[in-house]
């Protein structure tokens, strides 16, 4: 009598916890291959030219990419930035709610403002602040056409750091005010009329519900606008103001003789910048899209919220078959 150990029994697969569930694949895509190998070949071209070439001259890059003199520019160059865009949004806040007035005066005014400051180029409003001490070279309170009561001297108040900033405020002012006005609009009428039904004041409907809900249309291009405030302190020797990261590169070049890798460092810089405000501007915009917009849930997010709907049981158990990809 022959003994036979028992076959092992075949590996079965698992049971599919959606019966009838349709699984679709998809098409080939030889678009996508061939444009990544042609997009591969490219960046391996830049490379290589990038590397090879010597006017580059990437040794000095290194060697001045953390010089003081340049990091002391990338400080000062983020101080006027921030300065800058906050007081340029509160003017743009101001101007937007002129424009929104159903006074004519405040309107006029604000269109005005508007006209002026985004109408002529910000080199020229820069120079314009850089000469504003010879312009007023002093300041008088007094009684009008009488005595004087009290006089300064603008050359001790206003240096070129605050010419700078004032003078970017007000030119970046202008631009971010039709973008808050735009967001404002962008509240129904209805949730003003509700909230004074509800006996709210006209200031607190506008900071308790027509700008939070502003926000979701103001972030994008607010974010957009302080990378190119960034970029626009550049513009600061007009003032003239010499301790930004542009200045501060030129300057070094110019004993070194070396201008392009000294381009090279103030572009990185900006890069680095440039990279953390867009990720700010990024969380920003998921904050305040919130309820809005659900692509800004991540995949596993979305399964996540469709597997607790299934759980409630507040679903069909014979559902129509769902399509997996």
């Amino acid at each position: 009598m022959s003994t036979q150990t028992p076959a092992a029994p075949a590996a079965r697969r698992p049971a599919d916890p959606i019966p009838g569930r349709i699984r679709a694949k998809r098409p080939p895509r030889p678009g996508t291959w061939i444009s990544a190998v042609i997009v591969a070949l490219l960046v391996l071209g830049l490379a290589n030219f990038l590397v090879t070439n010597p006017v580059f001259d990437w040794g000095t890059v290194a060697t001045f990419i953390l010089d003081v003199k340049v990091v002391q520019g990338v400080g000062w160059t983020l101080l006027i930035t921030v300065l800058s865009m906050i007081l340029g949004t509160a003017i743009a806040l101001t101007a937007a709610i002129m424009r929104r007035s159903e006074n004519p005066v405040l309107r006029g005014v604000s269109w005005a403002y508007i006209f002026v400051f985004r109408g002529t180029p910000v080199y020229t409003q820069l120079v314009f602040w850089g000469l504003f001490t010879v312009i007023v070279p002093k300041l008088v309170l007094g009684v009008p056409f009488g005595p004087e009561l009290f006089s300064f001297s603008t050359r001790d108040y206003f240096p070129a750091f605050w010419a700078a900033v004032v003078g970017l405020a007000l030119n970046e002012g202008a631009y971010l005010a039709e973008i808050i006005r735009s967001g404002l609009n962008s509240v129904d009428k209805g949730q003003t009329e509700a909230s004074k039904a509800l006996g709210m004041s006209n200031g607190k409907i506008l900071r308790r519900i027509i700008i939070p809900q502003a926000m979701r249309v103001i972030v994008p291009p607010l974010g957009n606008e302080t990378i190119g405030m960034l970029k626009t302190t550049s513009l600061v020797l007009a003032v003239p103001f010499t301790l930004d990261l542009t200045f501060a590169s030129n300057a070094i070049a110019n004993k070194l003789y070396a201008p392009i890798p000294l381009l090279i460092v103030a572009a990185l810089w900006y890069l680095a910048i440039t990279s953390v405000l867009m990720v700010g501007q990024h969380f920003l915009e998921r904050y305040f899209g919130r309820g809005f917009d659900d692509r800004t849930g991540s995949p596993a997010a979305k399964r996540s919220r469709q597997s607790a709907v299934n759980r409630a049981g507040t679903t069909p158990k014979d559902s129509l078959p769902e399509v997996e990809l």
